[in-house]
């Protein structure tokens, strides 16, 4: 029996070795609108998209939407790593452009789960290595182009940039599990481009991203309050200009080549209850507007409708590789993913996300999913 240990946790050392020894390639673009006939749109080679539930901060404070610090606690990997469930979540907006459809572009700052990214490629992807319980970020910012067909759209990318850290220029600002952070994005007088900072408060060590665009110039935030309505152009969802996402839907980038994946398949670990218990969350401890105010509420939406997501795929919903992760409010803040030990609201579960398109946009009447409010 102790050899048969010995094998395994070599087996195991060797995987591991093996993995953070390879570079890692990837790109997550932006769900965009997408209606047959006349709305739609394709992705850049080597990008793609898929479902991505968000954590909406609700506020009419004037400039909410164009200065709000996120101060978040990075998830643990255990039984289970964080890059099982998705090769990344975001922190996110609506930022003009005027080269884009709508004259809107949208930011992800990614985060990469076990991870630390040697590069950020302009046409939006990274590459990364393996690195248990580490994360670094990369800034793409997706927009829409024609097509001189009036019908068709291909979304590619405006700008790009590593998340460096500030004392070591040139490299990837890194930061470890159970770390708290913050994630500020303001403006300055200069108008040269929405800010990002990201503060690691257990280091000390920050980094900045200005996004001023060689080719579309400053990417500034679109509206001045962080109110629902205040939506993407040429997004699925009627929700806030700034969010939190977990980008799911996709297996680890590590050991299933971030393939697309749909609830019900075996590689899909984004909708397995077990994965998401494997390891301890991710913790939303507050939002900040520059005014010093906190959100008036909190918002949920699907831009694939949650559980009807998984009906489409699954014979019936619940039990392994067929949930839809949701967010749950904890004594240590917001979480995604499932009930957890200090969970006291879970807003219904996956019944916390509007499974049909009942709100408006450019495209007409329930042309979106509406947000619906946790608290």
């Amino acid at each position: 029996m102790k050899r048969l240990l010995t094998i395994l946790f070599a087996v195991m050392l060797l995987t591991a070795i093996s993995a953070s020894a390879q570079t890692f390639t990837g790109c997550f673009a932006h769900h965009p609108k997408y209606i047959e006939g006349k709305f739609e749109v394709s992705y850049s080679p080597g990008c793609t998209g898929h479902d991505e539930p968000e954590l909406d901060p609700v506020s009419s404070a004037p400039g909410s939407a164009r200065d709000l610090t996120w101060t978040v606690v990075l998830p643990t990997g255990g039984s289970a790593r964080v890059s099982d469930v998705g090769p990344t979540f975001w922190f996110g907006g609506a930022v003009t452009d005027p080269k884009s459809v709508f004259g809107q572009a949208f930011v992800e700052l990614q985060f990469y789960p076990d991870s630390v990214v040697g590069k950020c490629f302009n046409d939006g992807a990274f590459s990364v290595s393996f690195s248990p319980n580490t994360f670094t970020a990369c800034s793409p910012v997706f927009k829409l182009n024609q097509t001189g067909n009036p019908s068709k759209f291909l979304e590619t990318t405006a700008f790009n940039a590593m998340l460096e850290d500030s004392a070591n220029p040139g490299n990837p600002l890194i930061m470890h599990a159970g770390e708290t952070i913050t994630i500020h994005y303001y403006v300055t007088p200069a108008n040269d481009g929405f800010h990002i900072t990201v503060t690691d408060l257990n280091t000390g060590h920050s980094g900045t991203i200005i996004l001023n665009s060689s080719s579309e110039g400053p990417l500034m935030p679109v509206f001045d309050t962080q109110q629902t309505g205040n939506a993407l152009a040429w997004g699925t969802v009627n929700d806030t200009p700034n969010s939190f996402v977990w980008e799911i839907g996709h297996a680890s980038i590590f050991t299933g080549g971030d393939a697309f994946c749909v609830p019900g398949q075996t590689n899909c670990n984004s909708y397995d209850p077990a994965s998401w218990a494997g390891f301890s969350p991710i913790q939303i401890k507050s939002v900040t507007f520059g005014d010093g105010s906190s959100p008036k509420n909190f918002a949920a939406v699907s831009d694939l409708g949650g559980k009807a997501e998984v009906a489409q795929t699954c014979a019936t919903y619940g039990g392994s590789f067929c949930i839809y992760p949701w967010f749950t409010l904890g004594t240590s803040g917001f979480h995604y993913g499932v009930d957890y030990p200090d969970t006291r609201k879970d807003f219904g579960q996956a019944n916390q996300f509007a499974t049909t398109e009942q709100c408006g946009g450019p495209s007409g009447a329930n042309t979106t999913f509406c947000s619906t409010i946790l608290k």
